[in-house]
C-alpha cells in the first residue's frame, strides 16, 4: 500500500502493525503507551520537521532520539550515503571509510586511543562490559539507577533492597545469575560510591555511567560524582566507562567527558556517530583495547560493523558539526526553547522546571530540576501527558514519555522555536484549566 495512499490513517497502520508485530512498534517507547493515544506513523523528514501518515507537519524534537544533529535529510548526508550506495551497500571486509571514522573519534575524544565499531548502542556498551571483565579478570559492575545502557543482560538492572545488595532483573527472560554481579546504586550519590568501593572494590570490574543521563529524562551528573568515580576506579583498579551513546556529539563536540574534563578508560558511543543510520562505536585506552579478538581473548564480532553506507553518514554529520560556531548556535537555541517553555508555564502557573545541556533538553513537571531517579518519579506524569498531547495536536512532537530527554537540532532556527512557544503557551492554558 502506498505510504501517502488516503486510505492510510495512524489508526489504520497501527491496527495493521500489531497483526504482525508486537505492540504494533520496533521499539517500546513509539507505542505512546507511556500517554495513550495513537502514535504517528511516519513518512518523511526534512529539517527540523517530519509528517505523518496523514501528511501532518510536526516540528520534531526527539530527531530519531538524538542522530539528527544536523537535522533530517541535511543534503550533504544525503549525497554521501547515495555515493556510498552506489558503490555497494556491504562488503564483509574492511574499507578505508572505518579508518576515517576511527581516526575522527580518537582526534575528537582524546580518551579514546582505539576504536571498535558496532551497529547498537546496546552491541557497544554490551562489549565494553564484557571487555573491560576480560581486561580486569573481575565479574562485579556498578551501574546507576535511572541509567539505560541498551538491552544487554546484566544491565536490565534495578537496584536490591539494601546498599550492597545486588541487582535484580527489570526484564523478563533474565536470569537472576545474569545480575547477581550487577551492584545498582543511586545516581549522584557519591557517599554510596564510596561505601560500595570500600566493600568490594577489589572484585569491581568496572563502573558504567551516563555521564548525562537521557533516560529517565535529561538528568546531569554532578562534578564530584564523577570526579569520585574517576578517583575510585584509578584507586582500585576498576574500568570506568562512560556511556556517551546519547551526549557523545550531542552535549559538546568532545562528550560530555570533555565539558566534565574527566578521561574515562572506555567510551560507548552511537547515534550521532551513524548520522541517523546504524553505528555505535566503543574505545579508549590501548591497554585495554588490545584484549578484544584478533589481538586477545574477548570475543567480539559483527557481519555489518563499519558498514560503508552508515559510515558515510556517520562520518559526513561528525564533519559537519565541526563548524565554527555549531555548538554555540545549537546550545543557545536550546536554551532558547527551555527558557520560553519555563516563562509560559510561569504566565499560566502551572508548576514546572527544564533543562538543557548542549542539543539536549529536559522538561519536568516538577518545581525543581531533578537530580536522581527518585526526585524525576516524583514530577507530575498525568500534567506532562495532557502537556504532550496538547503540544501534538498543535503540531510539535515531543518525546511520548516523562522520562526521555529531548534533541534540537541546527535546523530548528528562530521560528521554529517561536512557533513551539506559541503552542506551548496553549499546552500550559489547557493544564491551568
Amino acid at each position: 500500500m502506498n505510504a501517502h495512499s488516503p486510505r492510510n490513517t495512524n489508526e489504520s497502520l497501527f491496527a495493521r502493525a500489531q497483526k504482525t508485530t508486537p505492540g504494533g512498534v520496533n521499539s517500546p517507547v513509539r507505542a505512546f503507551r507511556s500517554v495513550g493515544g495513537t502514535p504517528r506513523f511516519i513518512t518523511k523528514a526534512q529539517g527540523p520537521y517530519f509528517w505523518d501518515a496523514e501528511e501532518r507537519r510536526y516540528i520534531d524534537y526527539i530527531g530519531s532520539w538524538g542522530p539528527a544533529i544536523v537535522g533530517h535529510a541535511h543534503p550533504k548526508v544525503v549525497q554521501a550515503v547515495q555515493e556510498a550506495a552506489a558503490r555497494g551497500l556491504s562488503f564483509g571486509a574492511p574499507t578505508e571509510g572505518e579508518i576515517d571514522m576511527a581516526e575522527e573519534i580518537c582526534k575528537l575524544v582524546p580518551s579514546i586511543e582505539q576504536v571498535r565499531l558496532v551497529s547498537s548502542g546496546t552491541e557497544a556498551t554490551m562489549s565494553a562490559l564484557r571487555l573491560a571483565r576480560g581486561a580486569t579478570r573481575r565479574d562485579k559492575i556498578v551501574k546507576f539507577e535511572g541509567c539505560y545502557h541498551g538491552h544487554a543482560d546484566s544491565l536490565l538492572v534495578k537496584a536490591g533492597s539494601g546498599l550492597l545488595t545486588f541487582g535484580n532483573p527489570t526484564s523478563s527472560g533474565v536470569p537472576e545469575d545474569f545480575v547477581k554481579h550487577t551492584l545498582v546504586l543511586d545516581y549522584n550519590n557519591t557517599q554510596q560510591l564510596e561505601e560500595a568501593f570500600k566493600a568490594a572494590g577489589n572484585e569491581i570490574a568496572c563502573v558504567i555511567v551516563e555521564p548525562v543521563a537521557g533516560n529517565m529524562n535529561l538528568v546531569p551528573a554532578t562534578a564530584e560524582f564523577l570526579q569520585t568515580m574517576r578517583r575510585l576506579c584509578t584507586e582500585y583498579g576498576a574500568i570506568l566507562i562512560f556511556d556517551e551513546v546519547m551526549s557523545g556529539f550531542r552535549v559538546a563536540l568532545g562528550g560530555a567527558q570533555s565539558l566534565y574534563g574527566i578521561a574515562p578508560d572506555l567510551t560507548a558511543l552511537g547515534k550521532v556517530i551513524g548520522g541517523g543510520l546504524p553505528v555505535a562505536a566503543f574505545g579508549g585506552r590501548a591497554d585495554i583495547m588490545k584484549h578484544l579478538a584478533p589481538l586477545g581473548g574477548v570475543y567480539q564480532a559483527g557481519t555489518l560493523s563499519g558498514n560503508p553506507v552508515a559510515v558515510a553518514a556517520g562520518l559526513t554529520t561528525l564533519r559537519i558539526i565541526q563548524e565554527a560556531g555549531f555548538y554555540e548556535r545549537l546550545s543557545a537555541q536550546t536554551r532558547k526553547l527551555a527558557d520560553g517553555l519555563g516563562d509560559a508555564a510561569r504566565d499560566a502557573g502551572v508548576t514546572f522546571s527544564a533543562d538543557t545541556l548542549g542539543g539536549m533538553f529536559g522538561l519536568y513537571f516538577s518545581a525543581a530540576v531533578p537530580t536522581s531517579y527518585a526526585e524525576v518519579m516524583q514530577g507530575d506524569k498525568e500534567r506532562f501527558n495532557v502537556f504532550f498531547h496538547a503540544m501534538l495536536d498543535q503540531g510539535v512532537y515531543l518525546a511520548p514519555s516523562a522520562f526521555e530527554a529531548g534533541f534540537v537540532s541546527a535546523q530548528h532556527d528562530d521560528a521554529v522555536i517561536a512557533e513551539t512557544l506559541v503552542a506551548a503557551r496553549t499546552a500550559f492554558a489547557e493544564i491551568a484549566s
